[in-house]
């Protein structure tokens, strides 16, 4: 695929925000070309610094093993996250801002070393500064989620908003494979999970990611934010809706989606 059609189909993705979601790319990306979708990812990533947004971290995506075989591969994906992403503990997010959201619990992983050269558990676990309970607010500029692997890969892992929770947790003593996760939608319980669920253990997509990236010339830094992926099934949200994460041992966070005035 040349690069002048990469960049198009870039450019819709990033146009795509002003409100109005896109066909599916299947006249410009196989749906497991994994290359061309990180390479129409990453026209984005430039354009996006270009215009002043800053990158402070990943989110690994794909990370069920059911979500890979619905897509047809065998491996998560990735995505950048922005400064202007984050959304404060117990903030709002509004309707203008997305497209066909949906919410996910997650582990999140601060570093606070580098993470370059020759990676494995033990100095990934030596890297990490702290542990925080994280929402994902995930969105698709893909009409109707109707993706392919390709798709969401070039869609910035169909990435939005994310908020931290306030607790920041040093790894030692925390179980993160077996600790539960109930997220809760106007106080019901709407998606349940545990640390299991992402990759066997959040610390083994942070792995992979750390690796990926490591490969890719764009090593994981100090002060790195890294969302390791779902612990339990996404779902959609609505205005009016007060989303909130608990997960045992880590702590807890929320947010409310409103409908602009």
């Amino acid at each position: 695929m040349g690069t002048t059609t990469l960049q198009a189909a870039a450019a819709d993705l990033r146009n795509a925000y002003g409100g109005s979601a896109i066909a599916p790319l299947r006249g410009v990306l196989e749906p497991a070309d994994v290359e061309g979708a990180y390479e129409v990812q990453s026209i984005n990533t430039r354009a996006w610094q270009e215009a002043g947004r800053k990158i402070v971290g990943r989110k690994v995506g794909l990370t069920a093993k059911a979500v890979q075989a619905q897509l047809g591969v065998d491996q998560p994906d990735f995505g950048v996250l922005f400064d202007d992403m984050r959304i404060e503990e117990a903030g709002t997010l509004r309707s203008s801002q997305v497209l066909q959201p949906k919410a996910e619990a997650e582990i999140a992983v601060v570093l606070g070393k580098d993470l370059d050269g020759e990676i494995d558990l033990a100095r990934l676990a030596d890297a990490v500064e702290f542990i925080a309970p994280a929402i994902e607010i995930v969105d698709s500029r893909i009409a109707d989620w109707k993706i392919s692997f390709a798709d969401t890969v070039a869609d910035n892992g169909s990435s939005a908003f994310f908020v931290l929770g306030d607790a920041r947790l040093p790894l030692a003593g925390l179980d993160l494979y077996s600790c539960g996760m109930v997220l809760e939608v106007n106080g019901e319980v709407v998606s349940l999970g545990a640390g299991a669920a992402c990759l066997g253990h959040p610390l083994n997509a942070a792995l992979w990611l750390a690796r990926t990236l490591e490969k890719r010339g764009e090593p994981l830094r100090k002060g790195d934010i890294v969302l390791t992926g779902a612990l339990g099934p996404m779902v959609a949200i609505k205005p009016g809706d007060h989303v909130v994460a608990r997960i045992g041992g880590v702590g807890d966070c929320s947010f409310k989606f409103l409908k602009d005035e």
